[in-house]
């Protein structure tokens, strides 16, 4: 019994999903940084203080070393959009890499 390509398409998913939440996750994070320079809401707000502070603390350690790399441009961080890219662009290897894995798909 050969399990292990159910087995691998299970974690490539897992992998997909973990990967759709941190876009997510970006995305609020740099929603919420626009409205408070906007002073569309307040920092004193706790919900919203709250759900930034979640999306900094599990951001910031990826974004940081981005952050080296490429200094603001207008006072416009870019380190979020090329992180999102990046992750965009592993999502759309991960069918080609387990099909290579699984012996599947093609190999280029």
């Amino acid at each position: 019994m050969n399990s292990s390509p159910g087995l691998l398409a299970i974690l490539f998913s897992l992998i997909d999903t973990i990967l759709a939440l941190v876009i997510v996750v970006l995305i609020v994070y740099v929603v919420i940084s626009w409205l408070y320079a906007f002073d569309v809401v307040s920092r004193r707000n706790g919900f919203v203080n709250a759900v930034y502070e979640f999306c900094r603390r599990l951001t910031d350690p990826v974004l940081r070393p981005l952050r080296r790399l490429i200094p603001p441009i207008a006072g416009v961080d870019l380190s979020v959009l090329v992180l999102l890219l990046g992750i965009q662009l592993i999502r759309q290897l991960l069918p080609w890499l387990h099909g290579v894995l699984t012996g599947t798909g093609p190999v280029l």
